[in-house]
């Protein structure tokens, strides 16, 4: 990726289109669920939202699998597809600004305070 692709995204619009690609091969409630967990994990997102690019592909990766295995999404997810996408980007740290700006408060309170 060069420079310009990061500074104007297209690198991740690019990926957003092999994403989306791979998406209309799977059956519809794959379709759906996928719609889902693509809101849902938005919010956990830095300012580019690059560090949800792995995590995506692999989420479009379990869901290729078991489509292919015949199971169901309920099987697959669950029913609550939004603790699934928490727990899913806390694992892989992905922090929301929310996140970020309380631990940059708390570090800056401690520094203050001297500890």
């Amino acid at each position: 990726m060069n420079f310009w692709e990061k500074i104007t995204g297209s690198d991740m619009t690019k990926e957003f289109k092999t994403f989306e690609s791979r998406v209309t091969k799977l059956p519809a409630d794959y379709q759906a669920a996928w719609e889902k967990i693509n809101a849902n994990l938005w919010p956990h997102s830095d300012f580019t939202g690059r560090n949800l690019m792995p995590i995506l592909d692999g989420v479009l990766g379990l869901l290729e699998e078991t489509a292919a295995d015949g199971q169901s999404v309920q099987e697959v997810l669950g029913d609550d597809i939004k603790g699934f996408c928490s727990a899913l980007a806390g694992e892989e740290g992905a922090k929301s600004f929310r996140d970020k700006w309380r631990e940059q408060l708390n570090n800056n309170i401690a520094r203050k305070l001297g500890k």
